[in-house]
C-alpha cells in the first residue's frame, strides 16, 4: 500500500512538472519600420526650379536592441547629376521646418550623385538615443525624413513618417 501511495505521489509530481511550459519568451528585438513618401512639394517652402519634380521614398527601420536606425532611400525626378549630400529625421509637423533628430551617415564629402536623375542609398546610424526612438514610435506623424541637395541645401524632398510594422 505504501508503495502504491509513493507511486501516485511521484506520478502526480511528474504530471505537474510536465504541465508547465518549457518555452521561454522570445528575446528577438522588435524592429519597427516606418516609411516616408518624399516630394519636393512637401518641403517648407515647396521647392521651385530644376529640382521641383524630385520625389522618392524612404524605409526606416529601428533596431531597438542595437540602438541603430537603418535608412533605405530611393530618389527620382532629379536633373541628371544632382548631388544628395545629407539626409535625416527631423521633429515637426508637415507645416514646419523642425530640428534634426537622427542623421544618416551621408555627408557632403560623400554625396550621392544621381547620374541619371535617380538613385538609392542605404545608411545606418548607430548609438541612437532609446528615448528618442520611443518618442518617434509613439508619434511617427510628428517626425519627417528629408534629403538635401547641393542646389537645395535646406532640403529638397521630404515626407512625414508612417509606421508600417
Amino acid at each position: 500500500m505504501k508503495r502504491l501511495s509513493l507511486f501516485v505521489v511521484a506520478l502526480a509530481l511528474v504530471a505537474v512538472g510536465c504541465s508547465k511550459s518549457s518555452t521561454s519568451p522570445s528575446n528577438t528585438p522588435t524592429k519597427p519600420t516606418f516609411t516616408a513618401t518624399l516630394s519636393a512639394a512637401n518641403e517648407v517652402p515647396p521647392i521651385a526650379g530644376t529640382e521641383a519634380g524630385a520625389r522618392g521614398d524612404a524605409t526606416i527601420t529601428f533596431d531597438t536592441a542595437a540602438s541603430s536606425v537603418t535608412f533605405v532611400v530611393n530618389l527620382s525626378g532629379f536633373p541628371a547629376g544632382s548631388q544628395i549630400n545629407i539626409a535625416h529625421i527631423h521633429e515637426g509637423s508637415s507645416t514646419i521646418a523642425g530640428p534634426v533628430r537622427i542623421g544618416t551617415t551621408l555627408t557632403a564629402a560623400q554625396a550621392i550623385v544621381l547620374t541619371s536623375g535617380s538613385g538609392s542609398f542605404t545608411s545606418t546610424a548607430t548609438g541612437v538615443d532609446q528615448a528618442l526612438m520611443q518618442a518617434i514610435m509613439n508619434n511617427p506623424a510628428g517626425y519627417y525624413f528629408n534629403a538635401h541637395s547641393a542646389i537645395n541645401t535646406g532640403g529638397v524632398v521630404r515626407g512625414q513618417l508612417v509606421k508600417v510594422s
